[in-house]
């Protein structure tokens, strides 16, 4: 067998030290779907070429202490972040309704034959759909109904006064462009010899 020149044994041992460093990096280095000490933006590629995030975790800044995650929908919505300050979420905001007096003396009201608003709140709009729960009740000998209003648009049945009114189902309009947007919800009443009452307990949005 010829004698090989020295210089190519020397680049022979430096492959065969390469090879071994390759295959250790291989076996110890974290998977492909895990990220040590960095940031991780998943991004998708949309119908006409351009890319949206659709998720972000990591610092998002070299001044950041603290690792932020971000999850975007289809439409580049932040539906989802972390407080990056005190912990727990930052979006979204969730509503907590209130205590409410059980007390029927002191409910929202009317006496109005025709239907008039009775109780209204104000809420961001996160969710497409949202459940409602309204109780109801009226004086000895009444009738009356009850209704509720979305944005000025019927939302569920009306409900003989008396009965619970509880209904899930879509906000009116369209979901992409009233993300994050204010909605005006109403309960509006109309009583016949009486009082109608109406005290809604359980308000929370909802997926489709």
């Amino acid at each position: 067998m010829p004698q090989l020149p020295e210089d190519i044994i020397d680049r022979l041992n430096q492959m065969e030290r390469r090879i071994t460093a390759l295959s250790t990096a291989v076996n110890t280095r974290p998977p492909l779907n895990e990220v040590a000490d960095g940031q991780l933006t998943v991004r998708r590629t949309n119908a006409d070429g351009s890319t949206a995030a659709v998720l972000q975790m990591g610092a998002s800044s070299p001044t950041t202490v603290r690792p932020v995650i971000r999850i975007f929908d289809g439409y580049s919505h932040e539906i989802f972040a972390d407080d990056i300050l005190t912990g727990g979420l930052a979006r979204p905001w969730l509503q907590l309704l209130p205590p409410v007096d059980q007390n029927q003396a002191r409910w929202p009201s009317t006496t109005s034959a025709t239907f008039t608003m009775i109780a209204q709140s104000f809420n961001p709009i996160w969710q497409p759909k949202m459940r409602l729960t309204v109780y109801t009740k009226v004086s000895s000998g009444a009738t009356g109904q009850v209704k509720v209003l979305v944005d000025g648009q019927p939302f569920g049945p009306t409900v003989t006064a008396g009965q619970t009114y509880d209904h899930t189902g879509l906000l009116p309009g369209d979901i992409q462009t009233k993300f994050g947007k204010i909605m005006t919800v109403e309960i509006q009443a109309m009583a016949s010899g009486g009082t109608v009452y109406a005290q809604p307990v359980l308000m929370y949005g909802t997926q489709t």
